[in-house]
């Protein structure tokens, strides 16, 4: 499978290389309109021991449904409308993840995707659908 890497940021909380409080996730698009990370959570962003913060959780599937919508051409940069997450089983820090994001639906205005947080053993541990808004002014 050839992965190409997407651009991160310099300053988002997920994806951003200098931000020293940030996750530093570094996004592959592995199909069109499909992105994958792999990602060992640190213990400082844990909610209980051991537990990953269920809002970390949140920005994580944010970011990777957002970003099945940038490998068009042109990248398409949109905001999130909605973000619905289903919380399945706890997400353990300091254990390999895996991370994938699929586009849905997509309209001038609107795009849909889903998320998807596997564990070590392949099973679904958090998941997401989400709503994008193409940026007005």
């Amino acid at each position: 499978m050839t992965r190409k890497k997407q651009p991160n940021s310099n300053y988002c909380f997920v994806c951003g290389r200098e931000n020293p409080y940030g996750l530093h996730l570094k996004f592959y698009e592995s199909a069109p309109g499909e992105v994958i990370v792999e990602y060992t959570v640190p213990e400082q962003y844990q909610g209980y021991p051991g537990v990953v913060h269920g809002g970390v959780i949140a920005a994580i599937l944010d970011e990777v449904t957002g970003r099945t919508q940038m490998g068009a051409d042109p990248p398409r940069f949109m905001f999130t409308a909605r973000l619905d997450i289903r919380y399945r089983k706890n997400v353990p820090t300091g254990q390999l993840l895996k991370i994938v994001g699929q586009a849905g639906t997509s309209k001038e205005r609107i795009a849909t995707a889903t998320g998807k947080i596997f564990g070590p053993n392949g099973d679904i541990l958090a998941e997401a659908e989400a709503v994008f808004s193409k940026r007005t002014r």
